[in-house]
């Protein structure tokens, strides 16, 4: 009866996690999609880049929320529980307090290798993948990111001027200046511009105008009255390069190993072939790497710290109060553990002392939830 018991509390425990998981992450992930769009509307991209840069950072939202949405899911049950007098079942079961709590606390630590495996390993290939969506994509939709009377040099290497756009998206008296090579480049004049699509190619139909071409010392001045300017596999200048954040663990982690075990010099030499890894951003390879490996440790405090509203009865005056505590607790607990980050340094002692936080903080919490139910089990 009792792994009945714990089997049935777990299963509510894990749904309404998914629930609260899921439904959160959709209802965050609609507004980012929606910023999204503005950028890949103003950088000219694809719809289906749009999606999948989208969807892939899905993941990161998850990783995100996913403490606050456990701590406020054990929270919620517990506290139902409590109140539908459902716990009273577990107690007249023999079911004592520190047992739940000894059970909990295992499967915390489940949760933290869930937790690990989702930071280390998914959230950053995910975010990897969406950064060469956006690397390997090219623009499509070049009407869009043009606007009249300002230069514009989203597409990578070019530089658009209009002074006029009409509702048609057609441009009138229009400036290009096309780089074509080291030192070389051309600039093209135009009274009128259009949009076209020949045999699904994008171009830039241009009418009554000159191209000026500088070419090291040569200038020369071409005059036409049509001319065609591809845009078929233009590239955008949008931000291509590795962030820390999509790099793999494997290789922070042999970014950080070279950084202790070699000098200066052969350190930057040895560290070439890993992105980002530079004694001038070993600091972020530091956060980053506690961020995957160090928060999750907090995982187990948030599942316990919920727990605190069993130490009274539901019908003690304080119970109200003691659920607000508890609540604040937890909230307290998670804004402490991201502001942890920003003390993350190359200073040894400091980061040993953050790194030990999360075990001395759950080590003093079941401490104070082993004498508390002990001592009144023995009395």
């Amino acid at each position: 009866m009792k792994k009945i018991l714990f089997r049935k509390l777990l299963f509510d425990y894990l749904t309404f996690l998914f629930l609260a998981l899921t439904s959160a992450s959709i209802v965050i992930w609609v507004f980012q999609a929606v910023n999204y769009l503005d950028i890949m509307i103003e950088d000219g991209r694809d719809y289906l880049v749009y999606l999948n840069y989208s969807l892939l950072n899905f993941p990161k939202i998850l990783s995100k929320i996913f403490p606050f949405i456990l701590f406020f899911s054990i929270f919620y049950v517990t506290t139902k529980y409590e109140l539908n007098n459902e716990l009273m079942i577990f107690w007249n079961f023999g079911i004592h307090k520190i047992h739940l709590i000894n059970f909990m606390l295992k499967v915390s630590l489940l949760l933290i290798i869930f937790q690990i495996i989702f930071t280390s390993l998914i959230v950053p290939k995910s975010q990897d993948l969406a950064r060469n969506f956006i690397r390997t994509s090219t623009v499509s939709f070049f009407g869009n990111f043009i606007k009249p009377k300002k230069f514009n040099d989203t597409i990578k290497g070019v530089t658009i001027y209009t002074e006029e756009k009409d509702k048609n998206g057609n441009l009138k008296n229009l400036y290009l200046k096309k780089e074509i090579g080291k030192n070389k480049f051309q600039i093209t004049y135009a009274k009128k511009g259009v949009f076209k699509e020949v045999g699904n190619l994008p171009i830039l139909v241009l009418y009554e105008g000159a191209t000026i071409t500088s070419n090291d010392n040569e200038v020369t001045n071409i005059s036409f009255s049509k001319s065609d300017f591809s845009l078929a596999n233009m590239e955008s200048n949008a931000t291509t390069y590795k962030k820390t954040q999509e790099i793999s663990s494997l290789k922070l982690i042999t970014c950080v190993k070279n950084y202790f075990k070699l000098k200066k010099t052969t350190f930057e030499l040895n560290s070439k072939n890993i992105e980002n890894c530079s004694y001038k951003n070993i600091n972020n390879i530091f956060k980053e790497i506690y961020k995957r490996f160090v928060i999750p440790f907090y995982v187990p405090l948030l599942t316990l710290v919920p727990f605190l509203i069993i130490i009274l009865s539901k019908e003690s005056t304080k119970y109200h109060k003691l659920r607000l505590i508890t609540f604040l607790i937890g909230l307290a607990l998670i804004i402490f553990s991201e502001t942890t980050i920003r003390f993350i340094a190359d200073k040894t002692i400091v980061n040993i002392v953050l790194l030990l936080t999360p075990i001395v903080l759950l080590s003093i919490v079941y401490l104070y939830f082993f004498l508390k139910f002990r001592i009144k089990l023995k009395s």
